[in-house]
């Protein structure tokens, strides 16, 4: 069994913010496999599904982000599943905007809720950082994760959750190197195509007009 784990804030005021974006992903994976409905459990909600043949059980802690460590910590041992089979889904500021990395294990980047999952499990499972861009100002950095994404950010954030939703069988099967490149693929904007140019009909050229006699 995976436990795939979205980080976000519980309530309809956090809901669109671009700290949120872990809850969107897992919602977007949930809904793809047609997950079980959602049921409150372990301090957040809780959907059971099967992707690619292997039991994934999906997790949105609702402790707030600074206490997901909590609800992931309680899911884990009652499951019993270890550290390398959980799959923690978040936002990352020094990502561009839908990019996306994988790491096992590494630090928490200041993150509140990595940093509270160190702290329960320790740090040898999977993260899914997923980009949302560093305002100019370190002051501004809790406002802008806590900020409704812009209707510009559509463009990116609808493809990207479709495409996560889509490689997810390659991340729960434990390559995340094919998982990226097909997440990277399935979001590259479309290049322009150039109309081809026109070509000369082939043939001898005109004569010049002779002059009548």
């Amino acid at each position: 069994m995976r436990l795939l784990v979205g980080l976000g804030n519980p309530g309809v005021e956090y809901a669109f913010n671009r700290h949120n974006i872990g809850f969107l992903a897992v919602d977007a994976i949930a809904e793809h496999y047609r997950f079980a409905p959602w049921r409150a459990r372990f301090q957040g909600v809780i959907a059971e599904g099967t992707i690619g043949g292997i039991k994934v059980l999906a997790l949105k802690p609702g402790t707030y982000m600074n206490l997901s460590g909590e609800s992931v910590g309680a899911a884990m041992r009652f499951f019993k599943i270890q550290p390398a089979d959980v799959i923690v889904v978040s936002d990352e500021i020094e990502l561009a905007p839908g990019k996306v990395k994988v790491k096992q294990g590494g630090g928490s980047a200041g993150h509140n809720g990595i940093k509270s999952i160190d702290a329960h499990i320790g740090p040898d499972y999977w993260r899914v950082r997923l980009g949302v861009g560093r305002p100019d100002g370190k002051s501004q950095v809790k406002g802008h994760v806590l900020e409704n994404f812009a209707k510009s950010d559509m463009d990116w954030l609808g493809p990207l959750m479709n495409a996560l939703a889509e490689a997810a069988p390659l991340m729960v099967a434990g390559d995340e190197n094919k998982f990226m490149s097909k997440v990277a693929l399935l979001t590259k904007p479309p290049t322009e195509k150039k109309s081809p140019e026109k070509k000369k009909p082939e043939g001898k050229a005109p004569s010049e007009p002779t002059e009548p006699k």
